[in-house]
């Protein structure tokens, strides 16, 4: 009979077909995929989420008398970026640079009997004496307006807080708009749209005004990344803004000599009183 021959042959092509894959695995151990495979439990890699970064030219802003104001340039660099958002355009900056809070009074002035007079007053507290804001284009094309709300962004979205607000809101607010409205004027709420500008795919520059009358004191440099319109992180910087020269001196002696310096200052005021009414005498 020819079944022990046939039998052979099956065993010995059962043998050929199930030769490669025990060559694959360990004596004992389950069987291992090619290399060039990615298995089941190994989770494709992660990209690193975008980041942002800052510096100032300059750590420190000295002013004289004949300050007439200045620019102050921001470099940054993005992180971790996605070339193709990048080659979109679709990543947006806006850079903010914060004076120091403090307590505000606003009076509104009624005309009574010919004369302009003090009426009624609002005392705000946490009011950033100068607010400047660069942005790579036009605000409303960034992000929607809940998010500058959420992230306090913008000098309309700033939480400026009456002392007593036991008061009406609608009379609250409309001190609130007054307040802006008179930093604005004085140049220390405002805004530079295109004043944020990419250098390269990673690297940027934003340009903001210090006023001539900017307050000294330590000022924050914060930038803002957005991506699609969705805030992404946040970077900060300090820049701190003093006084020099002959100006400085006095500054720094009214601050630390009050009672000194108000005698001399009323001394000063009397001399030079004196003085004119000698040189301008009519014989």
């Amino acid at each position: 009979m020819r079944l022990p021959a046939v039998a052979a042959l099956v065993f010995a092509a059962a043998l050929a077909a199930a030769s490669p894959a025990a060559a694959q695995r360990p004596e004992g151990g389950p069987a291992r995929p090619p290399q060039d495979q990615p298995t089941q439990d190994q989770p494709p890699p992660v990209r690193n989420r975008e980041s942002i970064q800052i510096g100032l030219s300059t750590n420190k802003v000295a002013i004289t008398a004949d300050f007439s104001g200045a620019d102050l340039t921001i470099f940054g660099s993005l992180e971790n970026a996605d070339p193709l958002v990048t080659r979109q355009g679709r990543y947006d900056i806006i850079v903010v640079l914060e004076g120091p809070a403090q307590e505000v009074v606003v009076r509104r002035k009624e005309r009574v009997l010919g004369m302009w007079i003090n009426m009624e007053s609002e005392t705000f507290t946490n009011v950033p004496v100068s607010y400047s804001v660069a942005t790579t284009r036009q605000p409303q094309d960034i992000t929607d307006a809940s998010s500058y709300k959420r992230l306090s962004l913008g000098a309309d979205n700033l939480h400026i807080e009456p002392v007593d607000r036991n008061g009406t809101p609608a009379t609250i607010e409309e001190f609130r708009q007054g307040l802006r409205d008179r930093k604005a004027a004085a140049g220390l709420f405002s805004m530079r749209v295109g004043g944020v500008e990419f250098l390269s795919q990673s690297l940027f520059r934003a340009s903001l005004p210090l006023s001539p009358s900017v307050p000294v004191g330590t000022h924050k440099a914060r930038a803002f990344l957005f991506k699609n319109g969705v805030f992404i992180q946040e970077s900060s910087a300090q820049l701190s803004i003093v006084k020099s020269g002959f100006e400085q001196t006095i500054y720094r002696f009214s601050t630390n000599h009050g009672l000194s310096y108000g005698i001399l200052a009323t001394l000063l005021a009397v001399v030079t009183g004196w003085l004119g009414r000698i040189v301008f005498r009519k014989d």
